[in-house]
């Protein structure tokens, strides 16, 4: 091969302390078993390899681009906000062979933010312009390929480094905050991608003396804009977030392709696999694979927790266009699971159920924000009626009518109590199939076993529709 001193160096600098006589065996092995990994990660349009690493990484020391089966070593990612178009430039550089042009913002410098990297003690690093193939290059078919599997699988990088570097004023770029910055489409902070780029550990990078991690505000409108960002900084480095807080949080975030929004969901909502990468596909379309993809419990919270039936396809889960516009429910967290039945196109639940109840005193909404209460009232066997608090933490009228409930029951491992959430409901065809109407909580804790000793709970297998 016609390699360049570099390209010579990175793929031989890991190995080169073995036996020389099996270099260019082992290489070839690794590369055989790279490329068939990732032939195999995508199935029928989904990822099933959740946690393949990256097709590329930057090797600091030889300053090329290599493929990750050369150094077989978790790299550093970095994460940084995209400046505007007007304000980048398109670079083309050795580093990546020549293979797409690198947009940098006009002030970075790639080999600035390499001696930077290396200074916080980075060897191997993932940087998306570079080890992500960009449009503008001669494979632009390549391109459209690589990112079915590698834009989903980016998540991947960032959860499990040991720390993610953040250029927040931009790629290469001094941090810097001024008076409309965080307001900005272009702040890091209200990016769809990075939700998803935050990581156990961070070290944000571009810091100066004087920048914001320590300069003192000298007027109010400054103490204010420090303050937020400040704010900002310290609740993504908390970043220990539930289902709604998630999706509230991508709610106030922007994307070029709006259906980014939607990929950049699948590492943050327990993905059990990924959707493959469509930069065309709608945004129902993309969201309804990834609710197919989320685990049972992620899944479990949209049923038992989100209060209105869907207005696009299912009725037990929220369209992309509610989930996008609609307040988050305050609750966070049901101990409950809702499978998916890929074979028959089906979702499914093992729940509590009680097949006639009446639900009074919510019918009409409130103020947003506060909980309104209600009753459950349950004839049991003997045709006593036995009255429940309910309290719903949502405004979504629920007319006064008879309905089917289905309650959580979930596995013996997962913790939480049974049968306090409820979902409120019609039973169709006679038989399992159940569509939603809304959700409300038993009050009382201790009205579950009541209401479980009247002998009118059974547990059964439902499907929501």
């Amino acid at each position: 091969m016609n390699y360049d001193f570099g390209t010579a160096y990175a793929r031989l600098r890991p190995i080169w302390f073995e036996d020389w006589r099996a270099v260019e065996e082992k290489l070839h092995a690794r590369e055989a078993e790279d490329i068939q990994e990732r032939q195999e990660a995508i199935v029928d349009d989904r990822i099933v390899g959740l946690y393949i690493m990256p097709r590329r990484v930057w090797d600091l020391y030889s300053n090329r681009v290599v493929s990750w089966w050369i150094p077989q070593e978790w790299p550093r990612p970095i994460s940084h906000s995209w400046v505007a178009e007007g304000d980048r430039i398109d670079v083309w550089t050795p580093i990546n062979g020549y293979q797409w042009p690198i947009p940098l913002p006009r002030d970075a410098n790639l080999d600035l933010i390499r001696i930077e990297m290396l200074n916080l003690g980075a060897e191997y690093v993932w940087l998306d312009v570079l080890c992500l193939r960009q449009k503008g290059g001669p494979r632009e078919d390549l391109r459209a390929e690589e990112w079915r599997l590698d834009v989903p699988t980016i998540g991947a990088v960032y959860r499990f480094a040991e720390a993610v570097v953040w250029y927040l004023s931009g790629l290469g770029c001094p941090l810097s905050i001024k008076a409309g910055d965080l307001d900005s489409d272009r702040c890091w902070f209200r990016r769809a991608w990075t939700l998803q780029e935050i990581g156990r550990n961070s070290i944000v990078a571009g810091d100066i003396p004087g920048g914001p991690l320590h300069a003192e505000a000298i007027n109010e409108d400054e103490s204010r804009t420090l303050t937020r960002f400040h704010t900002q900084l310290m609740s993504v480095s908390r970043h220990r977030l539930g289902m709604f807080d998630i999706l509230s949080q991508m709610q106030k975030r922007v994307s070029t392709n709006a259906v980014d929004k939607v990929a950049g969901l699948a590492f943050c909502l327990g993905s059990q696999t990924l959707p493959a990468y469509h930069e065309s596909q709608s945004l129902e379309d993309a969201w309804k694979a990834l609710v197919n993809a989320m685990g049972a419990w992620y899944r479990a919270q949209l049923f038992f927790l989100y209060p209105k039936p869907g207005d696009s396809g299912k009725k037990w889960r929220p369209s992309w266009k509610q989930v996008m516009a609609d307040p988050m429910p305050k609750d966070s967290y049901c101990s409950a699971m809702v499978y998916r039945a890929e074979e028959a196109d089906e979702d499914w639940c093992d729940s509590y159920c009680v097949e006639k109840g009446f639900v009074h005193g919510l019918a009409v909404g409130g103020a947003e924000g506060l909980d309104r209460s209600g009753r459950l009232i349950v004839e049991n066997m003997d045709g006593t009626t036995n009255t429940f608090k309910v309290i719903a933490s949502h405004q979504q009228p629920i007319p006064e009518d008879a309905y089917t409930l289905l309650g959580n029951n979930p596995p013996a491992y997962l913790r939480g109590t049974r049968g306090r959430f409820w979902v409120i409901g019609r039973r169709l065809f006679a038989g399992q199939v159940f569509e939603k109407v809304s959700v409300f909580v038993l009050a009382s804790p201790k009205d579950v076993q009541r209401l479980r000793d009247l002998g009118v709970v059974t547990k059964s297998r439902n499907i929501p529709i």
